[in-house]
């Protein structure tokens, strides 16, 4: 891709983005970023704070304003929130300006890696399994239109580096 590889990893919350971004930095020597830690920092709030003081269409603004920064930077992986490719033509923004790709992990698996995470996360604290596993199912439904819109998607099984070797060297 010429003037390097502009990487963004989109999914649901869990399907991994954060573990892969710090993986592949370290395999391709690119710099990584996290969407939602920038916005964080920048507002000088957490993304539960932004929700409850300034709303979610304030949010999806700030989010959208920061993606398109990414336009400048020559090569990155980016890791997007689960919401980001849903909202202000983000997803059509991603995929005419750099490799998007979908971590497309199974509810089943989103659960387990989740369970343990509820308290850190503003969306799913206080839900019961029951409960997390419908809101999972339902956001994965609403979202996948946009989700499918990516590149490249890489299911359970074929995450891992490898994996994300087949589609990045296409591109090297």
């Amino acid at each position: 891709m010429a003037g390097g590889l502009k990487i963004f990893l989109i999914g649901m919350m869990g399907s991994g983005k954060s573990y892969w971004a710090a993986r592949l930095k370290k395999k391709y020597r690119i710099t990584s970023y996290d969407l939602d830690a920038l916005i964080e920092m920048m507002q000088e709030k957490t993304v539960a704070e932004i929700f409850e003081d300034d709303g979610e269409e304030y949010f999806r603004k700030e989010e959208a304003k920061m993606l398109r920064l990414f336009k400048e930077k020559k090569q990155f992986i980016l890791s997007c929130g689960g919401g980001t490719p849903c909202f202000n033509g983000n997803m059509t923004w991603m995929n005419n300006n750099g490799i998007t790709i979908w971590l497309n992990e199974p509810v089943e698996v989103l659960m387990v890696r989740l369970e343990k995470e509820k308290e850190h996360r503003p969306l799913i604290s206080g839900k019961t399994n029951q409960e997390l596993f419908s809101f999972l199912n339902n956001m994965l439904m609403e979202r996948s239109a946009w989700y499918k819109r990516a590149a490249h998607q890489l299911q359970s099984e074929q995450l891992s580096e490898e994996g994300f070797k087949k589609i990045i060297d296409q591109y090297a």
